[in-house]
């Protein structure tokens, strides 16, 4: 029995390991309503694609800084694109231009004027627990 014990700890352990975990700190949140949706993209090419993301994920909006721990993601290469979904639409609300009437961040808080940012811009390594800082905004 002790050996069956030992043996799924270290399973345990073994499979922790393979999946780094991946905690966002979220400031600047404005309104305490709605979601924080979170798309998670994995290469270059599917970057921003609406329907493309790998992973995807959302936490409800309770205080001005939010904080979600992500642990299904294998090690490599990343970017995020988080946004304040306020009504809980499911959607990214844009104004008749386009641009976003909800507030945003990107991995390594990107910070975009006039154009959409490149996922090279946005790109994070995940070998081993990570820790990344983001504030919501808007295009300036």
């Amino acid at each position: 029995m002790y050996t069956l014990v030992l043996y799924f700890s270290l399973a345990a352990a073994f499979v922790s390991n393979e999946n780094p975990q991946l905690t966002i700190h979220i400031q600047n949140i404005k309104a305490l309503e709605g979601d924080i949706r979170i798309g998670v993209f994995n290469t270059s090419e599917d970057f921003l694609k609406q329907g493309f993301t790998f992973k995807k994920y959302k936490t409800a909006v309770r205080n001005t800084t939010e904080t979600i721990v992500i642990e299904d993601l294998p090690k490599g290469e990343y970017a995020f694109m988080l946004y304040h979904d306020k009504n809980a639409d499911a959607e990214m609300n844009r104004n008749i231009l386009g641009i976003p009437k909800e507030a945003f961040a990107f991995s390594n808080n990107v910070r975009p004027k006039f154009a959409k940012p490149t996922f090279e811009d946005c790109k994070f390594f995940l070998e081993d627990d990570l820790v990344l800082e983001v504030s919501l905004g808007f295009f300036k």
